[in-house]
C-alpha cells in the first residue's frame, strides 16, 4: 500500500460519503430544496455535501481505529476464533442497546419497541450483506470482523445522532447514517482490492 493508494482511498471515501449523504438529505426533504428556486437548491446541496463529507471523515477515523484494535485484539486473545466469538457477543449486545435503550430513553406514548427495531435491523441486514461480499472476495475468516466493523463501529460513529433527543427518530438519523454506511462499506471493500494489486505485482 503506497501513498498514492492511501490518498485515493481517503478522497474516494470522502466523495462516496458526501454524495450519498447529500442525496439522502435532498430526497428526505425534497420540497424544501425545490421550493426556493435554483440558488436555494444549489446552496442546500453544497451544505449537505459539506456535512456528509465531515461524517465520512469520522468514518475513516473509525476504520483505521478498528484496524488497530483488530491487530491488538488478535495479539491479546492469542486466537482469531476467540476474538471472533467476542465480536459476535459485542454485535448482539450493541443490537440490544440500539433497540431497547433507545426505546427506553426516547419512546413517547403510543410508540412500540418494534418501531425502534426497524433501523437497527436494517443496519444489521446491510452489514451482513457487506460482510458476505467481503468474505466472498477474500476468505471465510473475514466475515465476522467485517460484520463487527460494519455494525458495531458504524453504531459507535452513529452515537451523536442517536443520543440527541431533538433529532432522534427524524430524517437526521438517516442523513447521518447514510454517509457512515457507504463510507464504511467502500473502505472495507476497497482496501483489500488495493492491497491485492500490490501482492499481485510482488508475485509477478
Amino acid at each position: 500500500m503506497n501513498a498514492r493508494k492511501l490518498v485515493f482511498l481517503f478522497f474516494s471515501t470522502m466523495l462516496v460519503g458526501a454524495v450519498s449523504g447529500a442525496i439522502t438529505g435532498v430526497l428526505l426533504d425534497l420540497e424544501t430544496y425545490l421550493s426556493g428556486g435554483l440558488l436555494n437548491f444549489l446552496f442546500g446541496v453544497l451544505w449537505m455535501l459539506g456535512i456528509s463529507a465531515a461524517i465520512a471523515l469520522i468514518a475513516q477515523m473509525g476504520y483505521f481505529a478498528y484496524l488497530t484494535l483488530h491487530r491488538f485484539a488478535l495479539g491479546l486473545f492469542k486466537s482469531a476464533k476467540l476474538w471472533n466469538r467476542v465480536q459476535v457477543v459485542l454485535i448482539l449486545f450493541v443490537l440490544f442497546d440500539l433497540i431497547y435503550l433507545r426505546y427506553a430513553a426516547f419512546a413517547a406514548d403510543g410508540e412500540t419497541l418494534a418501531g425502534y427495531a426497524v433501523m437497527p435491523l436494517l443496519l444489521l441486514a446491510f452489514s451482513l450483506a457487506v460482510a458476505y461480499l467481503k468474505r466472498k472476495e477474500t476468505n471465510a475468516t473475514a466475515f465476522i470482523p467485517a460484520l463487527f466493523f460494519m455494525f458495531v463501529v458504524t453504531s459507535i460513529e452513529w452515537v451523536p445522532a442517536l443520543t440527541v433527543e431533538t433529532v432522534n427518530n427524524s430524517k437526521w438519523l438517516w442523513i447521518y447514517l447514510a454517509p457512515l454506511l457507504t463510507s464504511n462499506a467502500w473502505q472495507l471493500i476497497t482496501l483489500h482490492r488495493l492491497t491485492y494489486q500490490d501482492d499481485k505485482r510482488k508475485t509477478a
